[in-house]
């Protein structure tokens, strides 16, 4: 007995486990917004037909009432006409309607009552209904709020769990090594070869572009150093000659100059041109 009364409990434990978790409070809200609406129909249902009988009862009452009075008058007719058993039978006739109309109006003042207390009970419901909307708007916004903040608080902790930062570092390392890998083909010319080759083309001639400014600056200097020379030797002639009255050096000593110069040009094209090959 104690073991079917402990799966009784355990069922029972799940079964309102299972209704507290598909208990939306939104929808459940709702549905009872809906329920109490079509309890406001049926009431102004009642009360309408409450109202209807009250209208009723009140002609019935009204009728008996005034088919009294038209008895009083005839008995009064009778009387002035000297007829007494006329006037009895009317009278008679009078107390009837008086009786029945005694009747009508109590049951017409007790189902006017009834119809107060009716409409009081409706205008209630109404108002509760009312009340019932506002305090679902504002536990349906609570809702949606807590909702919201669960799903940030959430997400908030899966960022800050350790998995989400581990899946960073390896991300970052990835790329890093990825950065690497591109690195050493670029240096190994693998990479883009055609741009490598460009650029080895535009260093070699950048190159041949300093030489040849090298070797006009010597030639240069070379022919400055052979126009220097050819005036030393005048200098030097012109001292020697003395007392032969200064005369100017020979046209052989200053072919020699030139001719020295010009051998001292063709010497740097020369070695420049072997540097090139």
């Amino acid at each position: 007995m104690g073991l079917f009364s402990r799966l009784g409990t355990l069922i029972r434990s799940n079964i309102n486990e299972l209704i507290n978790k598909a208990e939306d409070p939104e929808k459940m809200l709702n549905q009872v917004l809906v329920d109490m609406k079509s309890q406001l129909v049926e009431a102004k249902k009642q009360v309408a037909v409450a109202i209807a009988d009250e209208k009723r009862l009140k002609k019935q009452y009204q009728a008996e009432a005034a088919k009294a009075t038209e008895w009083e008058r005839k008995a009064m007719l009778a009387i002035k006409a000297g007829d007494d058993n006329l006037a009895k039978a009317a009278l008679a006739r009078k107390g009837e309607h008086d009786e029945v109309s005694e009747t009508l109006r109590q049951q017409w003042e007790a189902q006017k009552q009834s119809v107060e207390q009716l409409k009081l009970a409706l205008r209630s419901l109404d108002a509760k209904i009312e009340e019932a909307k506002r305090k679902r708007n504002i536990l349906v916004s609570r809702q949606k709020r807590a909702e919201a903040q669960k799903t940030i608080n959430e997400t908030l902790s899966n960022i800050n769990s350790t998995s989400a930062f581990d899946t960073f570092e390896r991300m970052s390392d990835r790329v890093t090594q990825l950065e690497a890998e591109a690195e050493a083909t670029a240096e190994l010319g693998g990479a883009l070869p055609e741009a490598s080759l460009e650029q080895q083309f535009k260093a070699l001639e950048a190159s041949s572009g300093v030489d040849d400014q090298l070797a006009a600056l010597k030639s240069k200097m070379a022919l400055q150093a052979a126009e220097e020379e050819r005036k030393a030797i005048g200098g030097r002639v012109d001292a020697s000659a003395g007392a032969k009255s200064e005369a100017p050096p020979s046209d052989d000593e200053v072919e020699d100059a030139s001719k020295a110069a010009e051998i001292d040009a063709q010497l740097e094209e020369l070695k420049r041109k072997l540097a090139d090959a």
